[in-house]
């Protein structure tokens, strides 16, 4: 069985439909079936399964706004969802996934953890975060046969992308290489390819054309 948080978005449904070619079954509950900011409404949710062999971390929010004007409801709600969500849903699956000596999480990132731009500190913090946690898991889940990598997408069109300004999105175009960018299908079928490579963990993807300076 595969879980994908967040999973009623653009990325979520497609997520659930490369899944279920993959030949898993697949749960993408909306919000109101898991909320990941909750402590016992995670716990419940993820005591209903016996068995989850994929777990995609995909639920997410953001509050954009410049630093000094970022309410502290505002920088909580995006740590607690984006961050802490995620790793309580981790919590909730990995001790299953290292007792039967197999499993997988796979975290959605962003670019923003890497080049975060102007107005974008909470949502930034909370998406390196998320790296560190992925690299973590690998390393703590590793010798009992437990995966997590982590992949960023890149600037998708998503319900999220399409509030966005004309002028954004143009902007975020004429920043990648290829002057296009990645979408919500092409992002699900690789997580799927790389659900299948049973050899690579600790990992992180980007999966757009934008470039980044490794030194």
């Amino acid at each position: 069985m595969a879980v994908i948080t967040g999973g009623t978005g653009g990325l979520g449904s497609a997520l659930a439909s490369a899944l279920s070619l993959a030949g898993y079954v697949v749960e993408a509950p909306p919000r109101s079936e898991l909320d990941v900011t909750s402590v016992p409404g995670t716990t419940a949710y993820f005591t209903r399964f016996p068995r989850i062999d994929l777990l995609i971390l995909n639920a997410g929010t953001t509050a954009d706004a410049p630093f000094l004007r970022l309410t502290e409801a505002d920088w909580d709600r995006v740590l607690e969802t984006n961050l802490a969500g995620a790793a309580r849903c981790a919590r909730a699956v990995l001790p299953g996934m290292m007792t039967r000596q197999t499993g997988h999480i796979v975290a959605i990132g962003s670019s923003s953890a890497w080049r975060p731009p102007i107005g974008q500190a909470a949502y930034a913090a909370a998406k390196a975060g998320l790296v560190a946690l992925t690299q973590c898991l690998a390393a703590e889940g590793g010798p009992s046969g437990v995966r997590a990598n982590c992949v960023l997408p890149g600037f998708l069109d998503t319900p999220m992308t399409r509030k966005l300004s004309p002028q954004a999105i143009d902007a975020a175009r004429k920043d990648h290489v290829l002057g296009r960018c990645n979408t919500p299908e092409d992002t699900a079928r690789f997580i799927a390819f790389l659900d299948s490579m049973v050899h690579v963990s600790g990992q992180v993807f980007q999966l757009d054309s934008r470039l980044r300076r490794h030194f």
